[in-house]
């Protein structure tokens, strides 16, 4: 006997009783009546919530002062629901109902009953039976959520031909807010959502995990629509990495690397040492002559101590001594330089212009180009006067102005010379 067989005959045997206990032909017109005149679409929380009025007893009745102090409603209705309930029974302008319209509410009460009884008993033997027909499934995700969601996707071959996307969104329900707040309200959340594999994690990782088990359910259930892995190991395997995900969402983060600090910005350190920066302290150093000036004698008073007089005074440099003139040490490396560059320009423009310098020259600047004879006495030499009749002499032959002297014309068929 197969399943599908198993649950009709539990069906009919479910149904047999119920006709037993409600054989009565005037309730089928006032049924029918009261579909047409309501025309109620009865969700999951209105069966609920008729269920819970049922029983109690009908705490509210068709009485108005029920519904506006009544303790009893508290334990079965929100307090969202109570305030709209009781603000509506303080400024309602209507009448109480007949005898008769309260029948017929309390019979389509009874029937929301049976369905929402119908309902569950149908929940708990696909619950029982999840292991045979979705093994894979219910692993992931209990028997119970998986029993619910395919209930209401119409069966396995349905749930299976269905996206990730959908099988998350299935159960969800949308509340009437009549004005409150929707803070408290999670939209988009399902059976899948409100799983214990869902639910076990931290509230800013639900929404994550949902549409992780959502997929995985999806290929589960294609696995077990097709009869395979009757064992549950897909369903073992894909639950693990469901879990390795998990675990790894909730590690700690790495520990911060310390960096160290970056160097300060200073200014340029003083440098003590090499050998092209001692050469230049040299080059910048104090002279010997500035060393002297500058050197004093203890216990002896100097002309200008008090500075009275402009300048200051020469320090040894302006001693007396034996009458001997002692030639001041000069150091090469104080003295003034020239660089090549300039050196180079220098010559080039004694070379063009006829200009004599007295840098980097040994002979004396009191050099002149006036000398004494003893012919002429006083003769002025022009020492540019040999290059000049070099030149004079060179421009009749290798000018740039000068012409042939001798050129072949050719002048009807007779060859001159002009």
């Amino acid at each position: 006997m197969s399943l599908a067989d198993e649950l009709l005959a539990d069906l009919e045997e479910a149904a047999e009783e119920e006709e037993e206990n409600f054989v009565d032909e005037e309730d089928e017109p006032a049924i029918e009546d009261v579909q047409e005149e309501m025309q109620l679409d009865l969700t999951v929380d209105s069966v609920k919530s008729i269920a819970k009025l049922w029983d109690s007893k009908m705490e509210l009745g068709n009485s108005l002062d029920k519904c506006k102090n009544n303790e009893n409603v508290q334990q079965i209705l929100t307090n969202a629901t109570i305030m709209v309930v009781s603000v509506t029974a303080s400024t309602t302008q209507g009448q109480q109902l007949t005898e008769e319209e309260l029948e017929r509410i309390e019979e389509a009460c009874d029937m929301a009953l049976e369905l929402n009884q119908s309902k569950h008993r149908i929940y708990e033997y696909v619950e029982s039976r999840m292991s045979f027909i979705a093994p894979n499934l219910s692993i992931i995700v209990g028997a119970s959520t998986a029993a619910k969601i395919m209930g209401i996707a119409g069966g396995l071959t349905n749930l299976s031909k269905m996206p990730a996307c959908n099988i998350m969104l299935l159960g969800a329900q949308r509340k009437t807010l009549s004005g409150f707040s929707s803070t408290s309200v999670l939209p988009h959340t399902g059976y899948i959502y409100h799983s214990d594999i869902v639910q076990s994690l931290p509230p800013d990782l639900r929404r994550k995990a949902a549409r992780l088990v959502a997929a995985k359910c999806t290929l589960a259930a294609r696995v077990d629509s097709f009869h395979e892995s009757q064992d549950g190991k897909v369903g073992y395997d894909l639950k693990e990495e469901i879990e390795r995900k998990f675990d790894k969402w909730q590690e700690p983060p790495p520990v911060k690397q310390v960096k160290p600090l970056p160097a300060p910005l200073d200014g340029q350190r003083k440098k003590r040492g090499g050998r092209r920066y001692r050469k230049m302290k040299e080059r910048l150093g104090l002279t010997e002559i500035r060393k002297q000036a500058n050197r004093m004698s203890f216990g002896e008073i100097e002309e200008d101590a008090y500075q009275e007089d402009l300048g200051f005074s020469l320090g040894h440099l302006g001693k007396s001594g034996s009458g001997r003139v002692r030639q001041t040490q000069v150091n090469e490396a104080t003295k003034a330089r020239i660089s090549k560059t300039l050196q180079r320009t220098l010559q080039k423009q004694s070379m063009v212009y006829g200009g004599k310098s007295t840098i980097r020259d040994r002979s004396s600047g009191t050099a002149s180009s006036v000398a004494f004879t003893p012919l002429q006495g006083l003769e002025i030499v022009n020492p540019q006067a040999a290059e000049k009749k070099v030149a004079e002499a060179n421009q009749k032959y290798f000018s740039s102005m000068a012409e042939f002297v001798k050129v072949k014309s050719e002048k009807n068929g007779i060859m001159t010379n002009s």
